[in-house]
């Protein structure tokens, strides 16, 4: 990636908080990934409706990925190259990398849901360690976005100009979609990012789908994190 020195610089010595359209989005993946990862590592591959359910998440996480992988490339690269003409290569290689990744994960799934019995726990071991490495990988990835990605789009556009391009990749995401976003993000934000996204969704959004909203992240918010947010909401 051919990225100035003094582009990345720009991020770390920025004096005002510009719009970071990977910050939330980020969070939510490494939620949704580590506690998957987690999920797997204490399967019992044995139990036939635990190995299912486990297995239905990590498929569930794949799908996710995938989702962000196309809204990535559809927008946010879209925006790079538009200023930046090959800024993003090395990211969108990564990419197809992942696409390919994802298959393996989730053939290895299908293909632990009907190994035999006896060949369940190395199957389970297998699937845990290279969900690992994905999870790994997509962590140096995410950074790389957040810091080089984020350089060039700062030094080539405004922020009004950047919500733009989020708006639009926000409008793009299915209802259904955007909930499961949700459940992942909003509780892994700290309080003034949460009240700040939620604050701009209740100004946008019709009031049926900003309480459908508030529904989904309820339960995973402590009593103390519910009570902050109705605060800054003002509700």
């Amino acid at each position: 990636m051919n990225i100035d020195q003094k582009e990345l610089q720009h991020v770390a010595a920025a004096q005002a908080p510009r719009l970071d359209m990977y910050s939330g989005i980020h969070k939510a993946l490494r939620a949704l990934m580590a506690d998957t990862l987690l999920a797997v590592g204490r399967m019992d591959a044995h139990d036939e409706l635990e190995l299912a359910q486990t297995t239905q998440r990590v498929l569930e996480l794949m799908d996710f990925c995938r989702a962000h992988l196309k809204h990535e490339n559809d927008f946010v690269h879209t925006a790079i190259e538009a200023r930046a003409p090959g800024a993003s290569a090395q990211v969108g290689h990564e990419h197809q990398d992942h696409e390919r990744h994802i298959g393996q994960l989730a053939d290895a799934c299908t293909a632990l849901l009907n190994a035999p019995q006896e060949l369940r726990a190395a199957g389970a071991q297998n699937l845990y360690r290279n969900l690992a490495l994905f999870i790994a990988d997509n962590f140096q990835h995410m950074h790389v976005e957040e810091t080089a990605h984020n350089a060039v789009l700062w030094a080539r556009y405004t922020d009004a100009e950047l919500a733009q391009v989020h708006g639009a990749l926000v409008a793009s995401i299915p209802p259904q979609e955007m909930m499961g976003v949700l459940r992942w993000m909003v509780p892994f934000m700290n309080p003034a990012e949460r009240v700040g996204m939620l604050a701009d969704m209740r100004a946008n959004a019709p009031a049926p789908a900003f309480g459908a909203a508030l529904d989904v992240i309820r339960p995973h918010l402590t009593e103390g994190e519910w009570a902050k947010l109705v605060n800054g909401l003002g509700r």
